[in-house]
């Protein structure tokens, strides 16, 4: 990813955000065995139907986090060599993430996209080949969505339908458009934007990314953080970056789709 691009959205009444809000669930996560792990401290289940879109980098709505609370997300994987890593470290610290996985990647290790699942991760989608949605056919682009969906669900589950058992979607680039955005609000897919990220695209060192994000998370107080698992540098500093997390007061909050109960989330 060589650089950011602003999705583009309409307006959304307050009725609508008060509406989203109040569609989205909370309950406890599941009990962490380490004690002194920086565990999960709780679950948001988000209905698509009262809030269809959220990350303040891209609309004027995010998730109801309170003041240090964080939802961690990874893009573009699967990639064995390094979301390994990301996920040995998530595990040591009882952490649950979200990750968007590219299509073409996750038919080429649905291995690790069901061991992503297995350990209690929730899977959302990232179009085919992470193209820059926007600069292409509108029948092009869904084919890029439906695609990306049948496959992640050919690797999770066998089976190729292009109704995903999460329906949690995010853009490449966070590049769509109304019509695209429509197509995804209609078919009860939440699209994810961010209201942070690690900028982990960019050369830089680990110690670069690890100062940069914190800084920003310190700046902005709480919010759904964007990382890619490919990225090397990103696994090597997640065991520093959950124990900042830990050591610093933050919550982590584990996103699932409506009417998926703790119980069915930890089974997913």
């Amino acid at each position: 990813m060589t650089k950011m691009l602003r999705l583009k959205w309409m307006s959304i009444s307050v009725g609508a955000v008060l509406a989203g809000l109040a569609g989205i669930a909370c309950s406890e996560a599941a009990d962490c065995p380490r004690k002194d792990a920086l565990g999960t401290s709780r679950v948001l289940s988000v209905d698509a139907k009262t809030t269809p879109r959220i990350g303040l980098k891209s609309f004027p709505q995010t998730l109801p986090l309170a003041d240090h609370e964080v939802v961690l997300t990874f893009d573009d994987g699967p990639h064995p060599p390094t979301t390994s890593k990301v996920l040995a470290a998530l595990a040591q610290e009882c952490v649950r993430a979200t990750f968007f996985l590219i299509g073409l990647h996750a038919s080429e290790h649905p291995d690790m996209v069901k061991r992503i699942a297995r350990e209690g991760h929730t899977i959302g989608h990232h179009t085919w080949s992470h193209p820059f949605m926007a600069r292409i056919p509108f029948e092009k682009a869904k084919s890029e969505i439906d695609r990306g969906i049948a496959a992640d669900e050919m690797a999770l589950k066998g089976v190729s339908t292009t109704t995903p058992s999460t329906p949690f979607f995010r853009f490449p680039y966070f590049e769509g458009t109304p019509p695209q955005l429509d197509l995804l609000q209609s078919r009860g897919i939440v699209v994810f934007g961010a209201d942070l990220w690690a900028s982990d695209w960019n050369e830089m060192t680990p110690e670069q990314e690890l100062k940069l994000v914190t800084e920003r998370l310190a700046a902005a107080g709480k919010g759904i953080i964007l990382f890619h698992d490919p990225k090397a540098r990103t696994a090597a500093i997640m065991p520093a970056f959950l124990r900042y997390l830990r050591d610093n007061g933050y919550r982590v909050v584990h996103v699932v789709p409506a009417g998926m109960s703790q119980k069915s989330a930890d089974a997913h």
